[in-house]
């Protein structure tokens, strides 16, 4: 692939996962709607780092290590909000981390988080539109 089509890899496999977050949300699985929810993030970044790079990215799933290697003019509040939702990442795959995580995703807390990823996924593909 060259690097256009590389980038739009990334870019239509998070286009199609934020759908997915969504159904798992309307079907109230919201410890996966907000795994799946960092997964978009750190596909549209990774969009963004073959961009600024010319390579395919790390295989990794820190968003703000990410980000860094891009860029991307993230605000210290996008900043810490990456942080934060880095966690969603870990503790959806690790077992003992994964019931304490479920009980947290409330209707509240996931609608909120989700919201979020919702609005920086937009910001972000406002992004590579520049």
């Amino acid at each position: 692939m060259d690097k256009k089509q590389r980038i739009e890899y990334w870019l239509n496999s998070a286009d199609h996962d934020i759908d997915t977050a969504e159904t798992l949300f309307q079907n109230k699985k919201y410890d996966w709607c907000l795994f799946i929810g960092h997964l978009v993030i750190e596909k549209v970044i990774k969009a963004f780092y073959v961009r600024d790079n010319d390579e395919s990215p790390p295989k990794m799933h820190n968003l703000i290590r990410l980000a860094e290697k891009t860029t991307l003019p993230l605000s210290d509040e996008q900043k810490q909000f990456l942080i934060k939702i880095n966690d969603f990442n870990i503790e959806v795959r690790y077992p003992d981390q994964k019931y304490s995580f479920y009980k947290i995703c409330t209707t509240e807390f996931t609608e909120e988080y989700f919201a979020k990823i919702k609005e920086i996924y937009k910001w972000l593909l406002l992004q590579m539109k520049l």
